[in-house]
Order: structure tokens, then C-alpha cells, then sequence
């Protein structure tokens, strides 16, 4: 059988919101929202593993019924990509693994179907990748020599006619195990999936994006 894992990387040390994956959202730890969403398609996921540098946030991921991959310092500091952490986690499991969703801790927030429809895409074109992706409705610009230089828009044009540009909203990523061992999460011919919804611009690394994924599920936003 072609194993599917999810892995979701959460080191300690965090600067600018100290212990944001295992503060608390909405009665649970920031980290146990992608936790519970991966242990929800039990359909698609055979297991869900969390790597980590940190014993509180390997306390937390164990309660909540995830599987622990303890992350070795010299790939846990800020500027070690997510690609070293899905790389270990792949060498530290001893069984062969076809996929891997990697969930992001900093986006606990996902539309419920999002995975399953994800994934079916990701099947049947047979792609190497997909990410998800949002529009980008601002207005874009440089400053050169003190002056702005719109990107993609003109002076006076209407918000809705404006160039479709695209962001990685970071909500979730599919990849073969293979691509990743070879060094990318993000292949060439990686499908860019759109996804429309308040939760794409929930990506918590200061107070006040805490503060907004708070106030979506207050209000109960689905």
C-alpha cells in the first residue's frame, strides 16, 4: 500500500510571539488544530508525525495523539529550511513512504474539504506537487529613487481589473517522498491550487495574526 504521511514542523524558540505553537487558539494548542485536521482524513493519512527540537511542543503533539520526531539542533535554527525537517523525518521512519502533506503549525486554519480536494487533484493529474495558492487583490508597487513605481496596476485602475498575481498562502503542501529526499517540496511542474477563503490569509507569526485567527474562530468562520 502507498503510504501517505503528514508531517507538521514546530520547533521552539520562536522570537517575535514566544511559544506560539503551543499557545492556546480556541481551547487548544495552536499546534493541535493541524494536528486534529491531519487525524481527520484518516482517509487520506496513515500517519501524522510533528518534528520538533522542543519537549513542551513534543508533550503537546503526543497528547494529541501525533507521533514525535525529535528534530536534532543543528537543523532546528531560524534559518533552516522546512525541507531539512521533512528530509529527517523521512530518514527517521523505517517503512516507505509514497507522500507527504506537510502542514504548516503557523496555519491552523483550513476550509474542512481542502485536503480531500487537494488531494484528488493531486492523484489523478499524477503531479509531483501541489501547493496552495490565494489572489492577490493589493496594489503592488517599488520605490526607486524615492518615488513609487506601480508592479501591477496602474495609476487610477480599478482594484477588480488589476494583473492576476498569486500568493503561496502556505495552507498545505503535497509532495512525493522522492522529490523531497531529492531536495524540493515544490517541483517544476508543482500544480498551483486556488483557494478562496478567510483562512488563506491566517499565517501566525506576530500578535496580532494570533489575535486574527482568533477573531475567525470566534465568529465561527468555516
Amino acid at each position: 500500500m502507498n503510504k501517505t504521511i503528514a508531517i507538521i514542523p514546530a520547533r521552539g524558540g520562536s522570537k517575535r510571539l514566544p511559544n506560539k505553537n503551543i499557545l492556546s487558539l480556541g481551547n487548544m494548542p495552536l499546534l493541535a488544530h493541524s494536528i486534529l485536521y491531519a487525524k481527520s482524513n484518516k482517509d487520506i493519512i496513515n500517519e501524522v508525525y510533528v518534528s520538533t527540537d522542543d519537549e513542551n511542543i513534543k508533550e503537546t503533539a503526543l497528547a494529541f495523539g501525533a507521533k514525535v520526531i525529535d528534530r536534532p539542533k543543528n537543523i532546528s535554527g531560524d534559518l533552516e529550511p522546512t525541507l531539512s525537517s521533512l528530509q529527517h523525518v523521512l530518514d527517521s521512519i523505517d517503512y516507505e513512504v509514497e507522500n507527504v502533506v506537510l502542514l504548516q503549525a503557523t496555519n491552523p486554519l483550513r476550509p474542512e474539504n481542502l485536503l480531500k480536494e487537494c488531494f484528488e487533484k493531486y492523484v489523478q493529474q499524477d503531479f509531483d506537487s501541489l501547493f496552495t495558492v490565494t489572489r492577490n487583490m493589493d496594489k503592488l508597487g517599488k520605490i526607486v529613487d524615492n518615488e513609487f513605481v506601480p508592479f501591477n496596476y496602474e495609476i487610477g485602475q480599478r482594484s477588480q481589473d488589476l494583473l492576476p498575481l498569486y500568493f503561496e498562502n502556505g495552507l498545505l503542501y503535497i509532495s512525493k517522498a522522492s522529490t523531497i529526499k531529492q531536495g524540493t517540496i515544490i517541483t517544476e511542474n508543482g500544480f498551483p491550487f486556488i483557494v478562496n477563503h478567510p483562512f488563506a490569509k491566517v499565517d501566525i507569526d506576530t500578535q496580532e495574526d494570533f489575535e486574527y485567527a482568533y477573531y475567525l474562530i470566534k465568529n465561527n468562520v468555516k
